[in-house]
């Protein structure tokens, strides 16, 4: 009886365990915060027809940013940042400069010392298409914290960021922007 109740006492646990395995197996890294960013054409250029959606995702350490950004001419490349203001006015140039809780200068994404705002290039395929994923481990989805990008705008430059120019790259009018909003 007593090895039976233990066998019995062992599966249990088991398919308790693989239960809760799992669970956790569909849940979200970092508590499962998300937040969207719907991309809509300024003025700045005309015709404009960018447009995209940008999810993001929060991991243990960082947030991860994916997307698509539409309507961009075939093969271009465009600076993309976050910038430190939630507001699209004026061709999004009210969305201030570059998110830049910590002071750093401007970069390439990734680079030691850079903004936090810094993200990479879009490149833009034969179809006037950019997909990207980055997981970014300078930025948060967290309330509270210096470096929570929502509520700050995501924005779309015309041209290149040359990854030198301060304190914004040089990558020209704001062609795209989005305020950063929680799922």
């Amino acid at each position: 009886m007593k090895k039976n109740f233990r066998r019995g006492a062992a599966l249990s646990l088991v398919l308790a365990t693989a239960g809760l395995l799992g669970a956790c197996g569909g849940m979200k890294m970092g508590g499962g915060a998300s937040a969207v960013a719907n991309l809509a054409p300024t003025g700045a250029v005309t015709p404009n027809p960018t447009t995209g959606k940008i999810t993001f995702t929060a991991l243990e350490h960082g947030v991860r940013v994916a997307g698509e950004v539409r309507g961009l001419k075939p093969g271009s490349e465009h600076g993309f940042h976050l910038h430190e203001k939630g507001d699209c006015a004026d061709n999004g140039n009210a969305a201030g400069g570059h998110f830049n809780p910590a002071g750093g200068r401007h970069g390439k994404f990734g680079s030691a010392g850079g903004h936090a705002g810094d993200l990479p290039s879009l490149v833009a395929d034969s179809s006037g298409v950019a997909r990207f994923s980055v997981d970014d481990h300078s930025i948060s989805l967290t309330d509270g914290e210096a470096n929570n990008v929502v509520g700050r705008a995501v924005v779309v430059h015309r041209d290149p960021d040359d990854f030198t120019s301060q304190p914004a790259g040089n990558s020209g009018p704001r062609i795209a922007c989005a305020v950063v909003t929680r799922n």
